[in-house]
């Protein structure tokens, strides 16, 4: 690739970043009207809108709608017949609790059937607003807003900190008007933040993933009030990375992918960290250019971007390893 090639990617992958952004920010804002017009919630509308695009059809994959009591379900199976058992992969898409469905995933589905030779079973969760925790359950969430990655990235699409609050407000049943106590870390007691230090604290995140910018901040003293709402955020349930050692030491073999431009990277590598410190094996890639949310550009044409592939080949070649 020449320089003119190089520059005329960059400029291309910063104008769809941006037209992900704006897009966005549109259906959120229309959302936004509608919620308050009492129509329907926001995460409602920006998902309607996100599953009006028709699905597009891989011919080496058979997918099949299924049901699990009133839970949709997509199973994924690669068209070619096997003597063999094939591994299987259950799915749980991205998308904080109030983004993404069935739809929204099915490229990711169909490619990593394809790729990894394995079955995929995909699940249509039930999500906010009506549905909260402990129904929703997700991926590791920090009690910490303030780590060297939500720093530098808290304005990038398509996961900015106003909108992971939002979920995480949202997924917590947490009033957002305690966003200002979340954010100086005041919402937790100072022996709270120092017993789990040796696993969350920023210490704990190698210098290179400062140098894009990160100043320590002071935790202001203990708002008791918040405290009192938000402390549910010390089940495990919610943070598996403050799981006891005899727990997270029982956790399978992993493979876990980080993201350069993502708010949640500095979970991945705390997450890492903290599997490899206990003898658990880890399989670790990270994507110098990839944001939050890339990979779900596998199957977008207009809106593709190459990481998304190498995240979903890194991903297959680790299951074909099991």
């Amino acid at each position: 690739m020449n320089f003119l090639t190089a520059v005329h990617c960059h400029i291309t992958d910063i104008r769809m970043w941006r037209k992900g952004k704006l897009e966005f920010s549109v259906n959120g804002l229309l959302g936004m009207i509608f919620e308050k017009l009492r129509i329907c919630s926001m995460p409602q509308f920006v998902r309607f809108v996100h599953d009006l695009p028709p699905l597009r059809k891989h011919p080496d994959v058979v997918v099949k709608d299924l049901r699990f009591g009133t839970i949709p379900m997509k199973l994924y199976q690669p068209k070619a017949s096997t003597s063999c058992l094939r591994p299987g992969i259950v799915f749980f898409h991205g998308g904080g609790g109030i983004l993404g469905s069935l739809k929204t995933h099915h490229g990711i589905c169909c490619n990593l059937c394809k790729k990894s030779d394995a079955v995929v079973l995909a699940v249509g969760y039930r999500m906010m607003p009506k549905h909260k925790f402990p129904v929703i359950v997700t991926d590791c969430m920090s009690l910490d807003f303030q780590s060297p990655s939500y720093q530098q990235n808290k304005n990038i699409p398509l996961l900015s900190q106003n909108l992971i609050f939002y979920c995480w407000c949202g997924y917590l049943d947490i009033s957002p008007s305690w966003r200002s106590a979340v954010l100086k870390g005041s919402h937790l007691p100072a022996e709270v933040w120092e017993k789990y230090r040796k696993w969350l604290g920023a210490e704990n995140i190698p210098d290179k993933f400062k140098k894009r910018g990160y100043l320590p901040v002071s935790r202001e003293p203990l708002n008791e009030a918040a405290y009192l709402e938000t402390k549910i955020i010390l089940d495990v349930m919610n943070s598996p990375l403050i799981a006891d050692d005899e727990v997270v030491s029982q956790l399978p073999e992993a493979c876990i992918v980080s993201c350069e431009y993502d708010v949640l990277r500095d979970d991945s590598l705390l997450y890492k960290k903290r599997l490899e410190d206990l003898g658990v094996r880890v399989t670790w890639h990270h994507m110098e250019d990839g944001f939050h949310g890339v990979l779900t550009t596998i199957d977008m044409s207009f809106f593709y971007f190459p990481c998304s592939s190498r995240i979903l080949d890194a991903v297959a070649h680790f299951i074909k390893g099991l």
